[in-house]
């Protein structure tokens, strides 16, 4: 078994369903962060703020099934793809498996850009704190990053 992290994020539609939806879904669960709602990064200026977490799975399955599973909870979120960036019910991206690096044109492991992302760090050090440099909030003060609770708690938050 080993050590999976996977970002989970939602700003179209009841993006409280669609996390716990795909949350259900997650083969080898061990632990889901709170949620957090954070600022768009990127994309059109016009979107909603994200509802975002960091799973992580206890796991046998390699970097491409894992970026399969990530694809098909997108799907049965009916995840569009028209905008780089761009709003969407689901996105889940591979962002870490112990001890294994992929650098091809789909996959990124580690994800390339975890580091740059507050919406990323700020769930990652609940289920991850190993991974999170010490001090990070201070580079994304700027950026909003609020806790909302977590996602077993939730009730339907308004549509985006």
């Amino acid at each position: 078994m080993t050590r999976a992290l996977l970002a989970l994020g939602s700003n179209l539609g009841d993006r409280v369903r669609y996390l716990q939806d795909a949350v259900a879904l997650m083969p080898d669960l061990v632990e889901v962060s709170p949620v957090y709602e954070t600022d768009p990064v990127g994309g059109p200026e016009e979107q909603g703020p994200y509802l975002n977490l960091v799973v992580r799975l206890d796991t046998d399955l390699d970097a491409r099934e894992l970026l399969e599973l990530c694809h098909r909870l997108e799907d049965k979120a009916s995840r569009k793809r028209d905008v780089r960036w761009g709003p969407r019910t689901l996105d889940v991206d591979v962002l870490w498996l112990d001890g294994v690096r992929v650098d091809e044109r789909d996959l990124n492991v580690p994800h390339a850009r975890m580091y740059e992302r507050p919406f990323v760090l700020a769930p990652l050090e609940h289920v991850a704190p190993d991974l999170v440099p010490d001090g990070w909030e201070r580079d994304f003060e700027h950026l909003g990053v609020w806790l909302v609770g977590d996602l077993d708690d939730l009730e339907p938050l308004p549509e985006t």
